[in-house]
Protein backbone atom coordinates (compact mmCIF):
# COMPACT_ATOMS: atom_id res chain seq x y z
CA UNK A 1 0.00 0.00 0.00
CA UNK A 2 2.96 2.06 0.95
CA UNK A 3 4.15 1.92 -2.98
CA UNK A 4 0.51 2.69 -4.32
CA UNK A 5 0.13 5.63 -2.44
CA UNK A 6 4.28 6.47 -3.40
CA UNK A 7 2.79 6.20 -7.11
CA UNK A 8 -0.53 7.98 -6.79
CA UNK A 9 2.02 11.02 -5.38
CA UNK A 10 4.19 10.91 -7.95
CA UNK A 11 1.43 10.84 -10.50
CA UNK A 12 -0.63 13.97 -9.13
CA UNK A 13 2.66 15.77 -8.93
CA UNK A 14 3.17 15.33 -12.04
CA UNK A 15 0.13 16.84 -13.33
CA UNK A 16 0.46 19.29 -10.98
CA UNK A 17 3.79 20.01 -12.71
CA UNK A 18 2.18 20.10 -16.17
CA UNK A 19 -0.84 22.00 -15.39
CA UNK A 20 1.94 24.73 -13.49
CA UNK A 21 1.13 27.65 -16.22
CA UNK A 22 -2.19 27.59 -16.21
CA UNK A 23 -3.67 30.05 -13.24
CA UNK A 24 -6.23 28.54 -10.44
CA UNK A 25 -9.52 29.89 -10.57
CA UNK A 26 -10.98 31.95 -7.65
CA UNK A 27 -13.89 29.53 -7.08
CA UNK A 28 -16.73 28.78 -9.35
CA UNK A 29 -16.43 31.76 -11.55
CA UNK A 30 -12.89 31.06 -12.45
CA UNK A 31 -13.45 27.43 -12.64
CA UNK A 32 -16.45 27.41 -15.21
CA UNK A 33 -15.88 31.16 -16.36
CA UNK A 34 -19.43 32.61 -15.40
CA UNK A 35 -20.46 33.71 -11.87
CA UNK A 36 -22.84 30.87 -10.37
CA UNK A 37 -26.12 32.11 -8.47
CA UNK A 38 -25.64 31.53 -4.80
CA UNK A 39 -27.34 28.67 -2.99
CA UNK A 40 -29.42 29.08 0.13
CA UNK A 41 -26.78 27.77 2.37
CA UNK A 42 -23.94 30.10 1.29
CA UNK A 43 -22.72 33.45 1.50
CA UNK A 44 -21.99 35.35 -1.72
CA UNK A 45 -18.11 36.53 -2.48
CA UNK A 46 -16.68 38.29 -4.70
CA UNK A 47 -16.92 36.29 -8.18
CA UNK A 48 -19.93 34.13 -6.92
CA UNK A 49 -20.54 31.66 -4.05
CA UNK A 50 -17.41 31.13 -2.38
CA UNK A 51 -17.87 30.81 0.98
CA UNK A 52 -20.16 27.98 2.76
CA UNK A 53 -19.79 28.68 6.08
CA UNK A 54 -22.56 26.35 7.44
CA UNK A 55 -23.41 23.64 5.15
CA UNK A 56 -20.06 22.47 4.06
CA UNK A 57 -21.51 21.53 0.41
CA UNK A 58 -19.93 22.55 -2.18
CA UNK A 59 -19.06 19.21 -3.53
CA UNK A 60 -22.64 19.05 -4.27
CA UNK A 61 -23.27 22.91 -5.22
CA UNK A 62 -20.16 24.48 -6.79
CA UNK A 63 -18.75 20.93 -8.26
CA UNK A 64 -17.37 23.10 -11.19
CA UNK A 65 -15.04 24.91 -8.70
CA UNK A 66 -14.64 21.38 -7.03
CA UNK A 67 -13.00 20.24 -10.46
CA UNK A 68 -10.69 23.12 -10.62
CA UNK A 69 -9.43 22.16 -7.11
CA UNK A 70 -9.03 18.86 -8.29
CA UNK A 71 -7.22 19.59 -11.58
CA UNK A 72 -5.01 21.61 -9.62
CA UNK A 73 -3.65 18.25 -7.38
CA UNK A 74 -5.80 18.10 -4.47
CA UNK A 75 -5.76 14.54 -2.27
CA UNK A 76 -8.11 15.69 -0.12
CA UNK A 77 -11.96 17.93 -0.17
CA UNK A 78 -14.14 18.11 3.14
CA UNK A 79 -17.58 17.76 3.12
CA UNK A 80 -20.39 18.01 5.75
CA UNK A 81 -23.23 16.00 6.11
CA UNK A 82 -25.87 15.75 3.82
CA UNK A 83 -24.07 16.14 0.50
CA UNK A 84 -25.79 14.63 -2.66
CA UNK A 85 -25.55 14.33 -5.76
CA UNK A 86 -21.78 14.19 -5.82
CA UNK A 87 -19.58 12.95 -8.94
CA UNK A 88 -17.91 9.89 -8.69
CA UNK A 89 -14.47 11.66 -9.76
CA UNK A 90 -14.70 13.99 -7.17
CA UNK A 91 -16.16 11.83 -3.99
CA UNK A 92 -12.47 9.79 -3.49
CA UNK A 93 -10.82 12.92 -2.45
CA UNK A 94 -13.16 13.74 0.58
CA UNK A 95 -12.62 13.28 3.75
CA UNK A 96 -15.80 12.80 5.14
CA UNK A 97 -15.28 14.50 8.73
CA UNK A 98 -17.16 15.27 11.99
CA UNK A 99 -15.43 15.91 15.32
CA UNK A 100 -17.66 18.36 17.16
CA UNK A 101 -17.44 17.12 20.96
CA UNK A 102 -21.28 16.92 21.18
CA UNK A 103 -21.84 14.44 18.02
CA UNK A 104 -23.98 11.81 18.20
CA UNK A 105 -24.05 8.23 17.35
CA UNK A 106 -27.58 8.97 14.69
CA UNK A 107 -24.90 11.64 13.25
CA UNK A 108 -21.87 9.29 13.01
CA UNK A 109 -23.74 6.60 11.29
CA UNK A 110 -25.45 9.49 8.86
CA UNK A 111 -21.56 10.39 7.88
CA UNK A 112 -21.11 7.01 7.14
CA UNK A 113 -23.86 5.91 5.30
CA UNK A 114 -23.00 9.18 3.23
CA UNK A 115 -19.41 7.90 2.60
CA UNK A 116 -20.34 4.40 2.08
CA UNK A 117 -22.99 5.77 -0.57
CA UNK A 118 -20.40 8.26 -2.62
CA UNK A 119 -17.13 6.05 -1.65
CA UNK A 120 -15.83 9.01 0.02
CA UNK A 121 -11.82 8.44 0.86
CA UNK A 122 -12.19 8.37 4.50
CA UNK A 123 -14.27 9.47 7.22
CA UNK A 124 -12.31 11.21 10.51
CA UNK A 125 -14.04 10.73 13.52
CA UNK A 126 -13.32 10.82 17.67
CA UNK A 127 -11.67 8.11 18.64
CA UNK A 128 -15.28 6.72 20.60
CA UNK A 129 -16.51 6.15 16.97
CA UNK A 130 -14.01 4.72 15.18
CA UNK A 131 -15.18 1.07 16.02
CA UNK A 132 -18.85 2.16 14.63
CA UNK A 133 -17.30 3.64 11.80
CA UNK A 134 -15.07 0.88 10.52
CA UNK A 135 -18.12 -1.71 11.36
CA UNK A 136 -20.21 0.40 9.09
CA UNK A 137 -17.43 0.86 6.46
CA UNK A 138 -16.47 -2.49 6.34
CA UNK A 139 -15.78 -4.40 2.77
CA UNK A 140 -15.71 -0.66 1.14
CA UNK A 141 -12.70 1.53 0.29
CA UNK A 142 -13.68 3.97 2.71
CA UNK A 143 -10.92 4.57 5.15
CA UNK A 144 -11.33 5.21 9.14
CA UNK A 145 -8.91 8.47 10.30
CA UNK A 146 -9.13 8.84 14.15
CA UNK A 147 -7.70 12.34 16.00
CA UNK A 148 -5.40 11.03 19.04
CA UNK A 149 -3.86 13.34 21.80
CA UNK A 150 -7.23 15.67 20.12
CA UNK A 151 -7.41 18.54 20.17
CA UNK A 152 -5.02 19.59 22.72
CA UNK A 153 -2.04 17.15 22.19
CA UNK A 154 -0.76 17.73 25.98
CA UNK A 155 -1.24 13.78 26.78
CA UNK A 156 2.38 11.96 27.74
CA UNK A 157 3.44 10.10 24.79
CA UNK A 158 2.44 6.76 26.22
CA UNK A 159 -0.83 7.83 26.25
CA UNK A 160 -0.94 8.85 22.78
CA UNK A 161 0.61 5.89 21.90
CA UNK A 162 -2.06 3.83 23.88
CA UNK A 163 -5.09 5.85 22.10
CA UNK A 164 -3.30 4.87 18.77
CA UNK A 165 -3.02 1.32 19.05
CA UNK A 166 -6.81 1.34 20.54
CA UNK A 167 -7.84 3.35 17.32
CA UNK A 168 -6.03 1.13 15.15
CA UNK A 169 -7.18 -2.35 16.78
CA UNK A 170 -10.68 -0.83 16.47
CA UNK A 171 -10.18 0.13 12.41
CA UNK A 172 -8.56 3.46 11.50
CA UNK A 173 -5.76 3.21 8.88
CA UNK A 174 -5.33 7.04 9.42
CA UNK A 175 -3.82 8.84 12.71
CA UNK A 176 -4.13 12.22 13.13
CA UNK A 177 -1.84 13.06 16.25
CA UNK A 178 -1.62 16.63 18.06
CA UNK A 179 2.12 17.84 18.97
CA UNK A 180 2.65 18.84 22.05
CA UNK A 181 2.57 22.58 21.55
CA UNK A 182 3.81 22.75 25.39
CA UNK A 183 7.48 21.10 24.75
CA UNK A 184 7.67 23.10 21.02
CA UNK A 185 7.38 26.45 22.88
CA UNK A 186 9.96 25.11 26.14
CA UNK A 187 12.10 23.99 23.28
CA UNK A 188 12.27 20.21 24.50
CA UNK A 189 12.88 19.42 21.02
CA UNK A 190 13.91 15.51 22.35
CA UNK A 191 10.31 15.15 24.18
CA UNK A 192 8.69 16.66 21.05
CA UNK A 193 10.38 14.03 18.65
CA UNK A 194 10.00 11.32 21.02
CA UNK A 195 6.13 12.34 21.02
CA UNK A 196 6.38 12.06 17.46
CA UNK A 197 8.06 9.14 17.21
CA UNK A 198 6.48 6.68 19.74
CA UNK A 199 3.16 7.37 17.23
CA UNK A 200 4.58 6.69 14.06
CA UNK A 201 6.26 3.80 15.72
CA UNK A 202 2.82 2.81 16.91
CA UNK A 203 1.80 3.04 13.13
CA UNK A 204 4.05 1.27 11.31
CA UNK A 205 4.41 1.64 8.15
CA UNK A 206 0.79 0.54 7.10
CA UNK A 207 -1.16 3.07 8.79
CA UNK A 208 -0.97 6.97 7.91
CA UNK A 209 0.83 9.01 10.46
CA UNK A 210 0.10 13.22 10.42
CA UNK A 211 1.33 15.10 12.72
CA UNK A 212 -0.78 18.76 13.67
CA UNK A 213 1.22 21.76 14.70
CA UNK A 214 -1.08 24.39 15.76
CA UNK A 215 0.91 26.34 13.64
CA UNK A 216 -1.09 29.48 14.68
CA UNK A 217 0.51 29.02 18.31
CA UNK A 218 3.99 29.16 17.05
CA UNK A 219 6.11 31.21 15.95
CA UNK A 220 8.45 30.75 12.03
CA UNK A 221 11.32 29.39 13.86
CA UNK A 222 9.17 27.26 16.20
CA UNK A 223 6.93 25.95 13.18
CA UNK A 224 10.50 25.34 10.85
CA UNK A 225 11.89 23.60 13.62
CA UNK A 226 8.52 20.95 13.87
CA UNK A 227 8.47 20.24 10.43
CA UNK A 228 12.71 19.31 11.37
CA UNK A 229 11.45 16.91 14.17
CA UNK A 230 8.49 15.33 12.19
CA UNK A 231 10.99 14.86 9.09
CA UNK A 232 13.28 12.95 11.49
CA UNK A 233 10.87 11.32 13.51
CA UNK A 234 9.60 9.84 9.92
CA UNK A 235 5.87 10.57 9.93
CA UNK A 236 4.20 11.09 6.77
CA UNK A 237 2.23 14.48 7.08
CA UNK A 238 2.97 17.56 8.89
CA UNK A 239 -0.68 19.39 9.68
CA UNK A 240 -1.36 23.00 10.17
CA UNK A 241 -4.21 23.15 12.38
CA UNK A 242 -6.88 20.95 14.36
CA UNK A 243 -9.76 23.75 14.31
CA UNK A 244 -9.63 24.34 17.74
CA UNK A 245 -6.93 26.70 18.13
CA UNK A 246 -6.73 30.55 17.33
CA UNK A 247 -6.16 30.52 14.16
CA UNK A 248 -6.47 27.82 10.92
CA UNK A 249 -4.32 27.05 7.91
CA UNK A 250 -2.85 30.39 5.65
CA UNK A 251 -0.60 30.33 2.59
CA UNK A 252 2.74 31.55 4.66
CA UNK A 253 2.63 28.43 6.67
CA UNK A 254 1.51 25.47 3.90
CA UNK A 255 4.43 27.26 1.79
CA UNK A 256 6.87 27.60 4.90
CA UNK A 257 5.91 23.95 5.92
CA UNK A 258 6.48 22.66 2.43
CA UNK A 259 9.97 24.34 2.10
CA UNK A 260 11.09 22.56 4.91
CA UNK A 261 9.85 19.41 4.46
CA UNK A 262 10.24 18.79 0.73
CA UNK A 263 8.67 16.21 -1.38
CA UNK A 264 9.53 13.39 0.55
CA UNK A 265 6.58 14.16 2.84
CA UNK A 266 2.48 15.34 2.73
CA UNK A 267 1.26 18.66 3.73
CA UNK A 268 -2.21 18.69 5.13
CA UNK A 269 -4.19 22.26 5.22
CA UNK A 270 -7.01 22.46 7.75
CA UNK A 271 -8.43 25.00 9.98
CA UNK A 272 -10.54 27.93 8.60
CA UNK A 273 -10.68 27.49 4.73
CA UNK A 274 -13.82 28.71 3.77
CA UNK A 275 -14.00 29.24 -0.08
CA UNK A 276 -12.67 27.94 -2.99
CA UNK A 277 -10.09 30.57 -3.52
CA UNK A 278 -8.38 30.25 -0.57
CA UNK A 279 -7.85 26.34 -1.29
CA UNK A 280 -6.60 26.74 -4.61
CA UNK A 281 -4.04 28.97 -2.93
CA UNK A 282 -3.10 26.67 -0.17
CA UNK A 283 -3.17 24.11 -3.07
CA UNK A 284 -0.58 26.17 -4.72
CA UNK A 285 1.57 27.36 -2.00
CA UNK A 286 2.42 23.03 -1.35
CA UNK A 287 -0.69 21.66 0.13
CA UNK A 288 -1.56 17.89 -0.48
CA UNK A 289 -4.29 17.86 1.08
CA UNK A 290 -7.25 19.78 2.43
CA UNK A 291 -8.62 18.44 5.97
CA UNK A 292 -11.78 19.57 8.18
CA UNK A 293 -11.77 19.90 12.08
CA UNK A 294 -15.05 19.94 14.34
CA UNK A 295 -16.29 23.44 13.41
CA UNK A 296 -14.72 24.37 9.94
CA UNK A 297 -15.95 22.10 6.66
CA UNK A 298 -13.46 22.95 4.26
CA UNK A 299 -14.93 24.12 0.91
CA UNK A 300 -14.38 21.63 -2.17
CA UNK A 301 -15.46 24.65 -4.28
Amino acid sequence: MQDYSDIVEQVVREVVRRLGEEPLGAGAAGAAGRQPAPSAACVPGEGGCLVCVYCGKCVEKAPQAVDKIKGAGAARISSSLGVAGVGKDVAPLIDHTLLKPDASRSEIEKLCREAREFEFASVCVNPCWVKLASSMLQATRVKVCSVVGFPLGAAKKEVKAYETRRAILDGASEIDMVMNVGAMKSQDYKLVEDDMREVKETCGRAVITKVILETALLTNPEKIKACELAKKAGLDFVKTSTGFGPGGATVEDVRLMRSVVGEEMGVKAAGGIRDAETAARLIEAGATRIGASASVKIVGG
